[in-house]
């Protein structure tokens, strides 16, 4: 591993100990309703294409749901843009949520980030950790993000594919956490990614809406 892991894991702990304070003070108030709290948490398609205020339409009144996404983030703590080094992952620990959607991999599907991949599992599970340890003890979720058409925006297919999916898929099982399939729904839809064939158009969006609300609901 490169010398540099060695700060960042310095930096990380840092953070975490202060993120745990902020946590155990919050979870000493009172609870101020009965709202199920929601934490959408990932990348681009998250924060910028809007399935956290569908889903928030589609949900209703007794939901709170809230966009964590954080463009360009990775789960990978050796990249620049790591979702667990980014004040975002601050505020979704710090909401207090009951539920969890967790849709991240995209973006480490990057070349330049290829020689990380036997860390991707390890980073994955220090990411869940995080939220299952909180006071709220909230149902999580991890989703299978859509297909990458024609290597889009600099991302590679293949380790999307290859790589990235089936640690995912790895992930889910060794921490006995449910997986929402979104790859599945779009995997011959490239229509529904016309932009640079990873971010959604409005049909996609109201898709994958669709489906995490269906989850959600089922339980």
């Amino acid at each position: 591993m490169p010398h540099k892991q060695t700060s960042k894991a310095l930096t990380y702990k840092k953070y975490t100990n202060k993120a745990a304070i902020v946590v155990h003070m919050l979870s000493t108030e009172p609870l101020k309703s009965k709202i199920i709290s929601v934490a959408c948490v990932g990348d681009s398609i998250t924060e910028a294409y809007g399935y956290p205020q569908e889903l928030q339409s589609l949900l209703g009144s007794k939901y709170m749901v809230n966009n964590f996404g954080l463009s360009g983030s990775t789960v990978s703590l050796e990249s620049q843009t790591s979702y667990m080094f980014s004040p975002v992952f601050w505020r979704a620990k710090t909401s207090q949520p009951n539920i969890v959607i967790i849709m991240l991999g995209t973006n480490d599907a990057q070349p330049s980030l290829e020689q990380y991949i036997g860390n991707f599992e390890n980073d994955y599970i220090e990411l869940v950790k995080h939220f299952q340890n909180l006071p709220t003890k909230p149902r999580i979720w991890l989703v299978k993000p859509p297909p990458i058409f024609g290597d889009g925006n600099g991302l590679s297919t293949r380790r999307l594919d290859l790589e990235i999916l089936p640690k995912i898929v790895a992930v889910a099982n060794e921490l006995g956490i449910p997986l929402i399939d979104i790859y599945s729904i779009f995997a011959n839809r490239r229509d529904c990614f016309p932009y640079d064939g990873v971010h959604p158009n409005d049909l996609a969006i109201h898709m994958i809406s669709l489906e995490i609300c269906k989850v959600i609901t089922s339980k």
